[in-house]
């Protein structure tokens, strides 16, 4: 037996108040939308409908059978729209995750294309620095920055993270200059505990020849921004995304060290769950990201020119 074809045709003779005008709905004859009601009654041991030459009515458990059948037939119909590919208008709720600094600086902007060509899609973004299991977390989209990794998922790059080296003029004022790699030692480090993993910073030349320097770290924190307002007010040196002190940088709260060297830039890749069918949500909410996050990526890094001269206090 069917049963949602069965509780659809119940649903039917109770607003029709006939088994024959649930027929004609259903398109189909008198004789089957009766068998299917009478093989849905034997199925659940119990009467639906009393009915003779003059009445027609619910059983009390006809009542609540078909009141709960109508909520369970508007749900699959709901389900049923939120995963069909055949164009149709995205709903439901989409599920992102992104690193806290990508997420908090960028990504708004990139779900503001998404709010404004679908407001009646439901966004849940959920911020974390570390690796995300798109299918135990129940994430449908994530960006994730560095090696990609194993996983059920399609991973599509998106570009590049910039990182700059930085520091505020206050505090390059009040300590020794900064001319070459080997002068980082005798500076404070601030960084977050899963940067880099060690006491060392790797840097590159215009030659793309890459070393690692060791650092002195001074203070860890698990998040990008108190490690952010640290450096603005002087307390050491450190790492940044280049896209979230671009306007620092700009405005000379903060300078680049070192600019004949560069932070080896973050890969980054969108992640979708490996599912067919793709969602229609999850499919158009990542077409988006995959078109504009790119754009915001290079409109908000700044480029530090290579044949710069280092800065000096005073």
């Amino acid at each position: 037996m069917n049963l949602l074809e069965a509780m659809r045709i119940y649903i039917l003779a109770v607003e029709r108040g006939s088994i024959s005008g649930a027929a004609r709905d259903a398109n189909i004859g008198q004789p089957a939308a009766s068998e299917r009601i009478e093989r849905l009654e034997k199925y659940l041991g119990c009467r639906l409908l009393l009915r003779n030459a003059r009445t027609f009515k619910c059983t009390p458990e006809g009542e609540v059978f078909y009141a709960r059948s109508k909520k369970i037939l508007a749900a699959a119909e709901q389900a049923v729209a939120e995963v069909r590919s055949d164009g149709q208008t995205p709903t439901g709720t989409i599920r992102i995750g992104a690193p806290h600094c990508f997420g908090e600086v960028l990504l708004p902007s990139a779900l503001g294309f998404v709010h404004e060509a679908y407001p009646q899609l439901d966004i849940d973004l959920a911020l974390n620095d570390r690796v995300v299991e798109l299918y135990t977390e129940g994430i449908d989209i994530s960006f994730r920055q560095g090696p990609v990794g194993d996983g059920t998922f399609h991973a599509f790059r998106l570009g590049h993270v910039e990182r700059t080296l930085v520091a505020s003029p206050d505090y390059l004022a009040g300590h020794a200059p900064i001319v070459e790699p080997s002068d980082l030692t005798g500076h404070a480090f601030i960084r977050i505990k899963s940067m880099f993993g060690t006491d060392h910073l790797p840097l590159a030349d215009e030659f793309a020849k890459r070393d690692n320097v060791a650092i002195r770290t001074t203070i860890t924190t698990n998040h990008w921004r108190a490690m952010y307002q640290m450096i603005r007010n002087g307390m050491g040196i450190g790492v940044v995304e280049t896209f979230a002190c671009v306007d620092a940088l700009a405005s000379g709260e903060l300078v680049p060290l070192l600019p004949q060297y560069c932070v080896p830039p973050q890969e980054l890749h969108l992640l979708i769950r490996a599912q067919r069918p793709i969602p229609t949500r999850v499919h158009t909410v990542a077409e988006i990201m995959k078109q504009c996050v790119p754009d915001l990526l290079r409109t908000l890094t700044v480029k530090i020119c290579p044949d710069r001269e280092p800065y000096r206090a005073g």
